[in-house]
């Protein structure tokens, strides 16, 4: 009788730490340098709902005057759902349509902006449609300026557009402060208004600085946020997320640790092997920190590019600064150039003249 025996391999398992998302597509970006860190199904374009507005919001600013007032007509009527409730007749600056847009968002403002910008939402969307191709969102369509849809007919874009998106509105002043706004209050020739707005990560996350919510029923749950920690500065976007101010949170908490800010260009420090242009000084007007894990910090490098001029002037843009990580450009600043004044070269030779003496001196 033959014996069988039966070997008993016990595996031990460690436990491994696993990011647990809710959302069908996710993207966090690096807002300094556009660099994707996660990307979950991030070129896929669906329904967007309400973080449609981070354009509407874009394109008011960039062609339109925000202190114009804007007199909202019957076509707020043909707007459901989420509503600042404004009343036809109303009289209201565009500016504090904006953050009604934003913190509420509003579809009756929605409407109301995408008149008075563009003079119909045809023509509304038409420049919706034009800035988006001309900033690279090759997977997005719009067809209104708030977001709502009909029987899957709707604005649809990709969670790496909206980050794109978000990353360019980031560099405007006025949509950065009306973006990262809790409460606005606002009035018209008719009433007075207190928003509050609906980003809970601002109570739950002490380093967010801006969101856009968003929900249809055909959508559920969008989501687009911002938040900096540190010279670390990063966009998330979710689409399709039940769990979505929870995942963010979860989101930033991870990069943040995984990442460090190193400064690569210092405005305060930039120097330069400067042959080329005598009895000048080069600058840049910016700083840069590039985000990198630990074992990418050796990667990192910087390429100076000057141009060759015949003549030069004081605060001319005289060539560029890439800063590389391997063969990816993360950033291009412009270097200026400022001449050294006479007085200066002669006081400079004075003092390297005194130095001597005072060294002569010594012995």
């Amino acid at each position: 009788m033959k014996k069988i025996i039966v070997f008993l391999v016990v595996f031990i398992i460690f436990p491994i730490k696993v990011l647990a998302l809710s959302a069908t597509n996710c993207v966090v970006m690096d807002l300094n340098s556009g660099r994707v860190l996660y990307n979950l199904n991030g070129d896929e374009a669906r329904l967007i709902a309400s973080i449609t507005k981070i354009m509407t919001c874009l394109i008011a600013i960039n062609y339109s005057d925000l202190d114009k007032i804007v007199v909202v007509d019957e076509d707020i009527l043909k707007a459901y759902g989420s509503s600042v409730y404004l009343s036809v007749g109303e009289e209201i600056k565009l500016i504090d349509l904006l953050y009604g847009l934003m913190l509420r968002s509003g579809n009756d403002a929605a409407v109301a902006i995408a008149n008075t910008v563009a003079g119909s939402m045809e023509n509304f969307v038409y420049l919706m449609n034009e800035y988006a191709s001309t900033i690279g969102m090759k997977n997005t369509h719009f067809v209104n300026s708030h977001g709502l849809d009909n029987n899957g007919v709707g604005n649809k874009s990709s969670a790496y557009d909206m980050a794109l998106l978000t990353k360019v509105a980031m560099q405007n002043d006025t949509f950065r402060s009306i973006f990262g706004s809790r409460n606005y209050k606002a009035s018209s020739n008719l009433k007075d208004y207190v928003w509050a707005g609906k980003n809970k990560l601002f109570s739950m996350y002490e380093y967010t600085t801006g969101g856009k919510t968003g929900y249809t029923m055909a959508a559920h749950k969008t989501l687009v946020t911002t938040a900096s920690k540190e010279n670390k500065n990063l966009v998330v976007v979710t689409l399709n997320d039940s769990n979505d101010f929870v995942d963010h949170k979860n989101l930033y908490e991870k990069y943040f640790k995984e990442y460090e800010a190193v400064l690569a260009l210092d405005k305060n420090n930039f120097k330069v092997d400067n042959n080329q242009y005598k009895n000048t000084e080069l600058y840049i007007k910016k700083e840069y920190y590039a985000l990198v894990k630990e074992n990418e910090k050796n990667d990192l490098k910087v390429n100076i590019n000057l141009y060759k001029y015949d003549n030069v002037y004081n605060d001319m843009k005289i060539g560029e600064a890439k800063v590389l990580l391997k063969d990816e450009v993360l950033h291009t600043e412009s270097i200026y150039l400022k001449k050294i004044e006479e007085k200066q070269l002669k006081k400079e030779k004075k003092s390297l003249w005194q130095r001597i003496i005072g060294w002569f001196k010594k012995w």
